[in-house]
């Protein structure tokens, strides 16, 4: 059994202008890095690709800052079906198990595929949240999830490449893996199709009269019917958000 070690970078539109903004929570993906291991955690191969935008012609300027990323480097670059195949031809079909830094880069991958009409029954769906395993060597609350960066500074990794690069974020996991490796790391079963229901909020209702008598009592005056119904056209106009800055 292999280990594939991957990371991404995503672009995502900010504007609210166009046909973007069907796709606005959408992270398309700009950069895949990878390494493989075998079942000791030797390195056995590298997978480093920067993915040409087909949703998003424009590299966000805050991504750009971020990763360095600019649009005009990605303009000679195979669009992300091109890319995944590349990608599944570097993982050759074989026994493996994906291991990630946080959930959001395999969210993101099988979104992508989907979005692409991928088949994505050429992963694996068995994976290894490195993330939660640092925490616990760390002695750190799984509610504070440690970032990359601080975790390979805590293990005394040394920092030879720059952050937010896909490829050099998967090469510093991999050194994570090897050094917090230990039996109780196993894979568990990922499911793309699952998703939390989460209970509808109780629709609450104003008490549009509580509400006039304390203004009432704010102004040491009884409001007239007019001024009740300003308050309250107010409290509604103000509710869509519109008028948010």
């Amino acid at each position: 059994m292999n280990y594939i070690v991957f990371d991404l970078e995503f672009n995502q539109d900010f504007s609210s202008g166009g046909s973007q903004r069907l796709h606005r929570n959408f992270f398309e993906i700009i950069q895949i890095g990878a390494v493989k291991l075998d079942q000791n955690l030797n390195a056995l191969d590298t997978f480093d690709r920067f993915v040409k935008p087909t949703l998003y012609a424009e590299v966000n300027p805050f991504i750009t800052e971020l990763t360095g990323i600019t649009t005009e480097q990605l303009e000679s670059e195979k669009p992300f079906p091109e890319s995944y195949k590349d990608f599944i031809d570097f993982i050759c079909g074989e026994d493996f198990v994906f291991c990630i830094w946080g959930m959001a880069d395999l969210k993101e991958l099988y979104r992508n595929i989907g979005y692409h009409k991928l088949d994505q029954k050429l992963l694996s769906r068995r994976y290894i949240n490195l993330q939660t395993y640092a925490a616990q060597h760390l002695n750190l609350s799984q509610k504070t999830l440690p970032k990359l960066k601080t975790t390979v500074e805590s293990l005394g990794i040394p920092l030879v490449h720059s952050f937010h690069n896909a490829f050099h974020d998967a090469l510093y996991t991999a050194e994570v893996f090897r050094k917090i490796n230990k039996d109780s790391i196993h894979p568990i079963y990922y499911d793309p199709d699952h998703r939390t229901i989460r209970p509808r909020p109780v629709k609450q209702k104003v008490d549009f009269e509580k509400l006039i008598r304390q203004f009432e009592k704010m102004y040491a005056k009884d409001l007239t019917e007019e001024e009740q119904g300003m308050i309250k056209l107010a409290y509604k106009m103000g509710k869509t958000r519109q008028f948010l800055k």
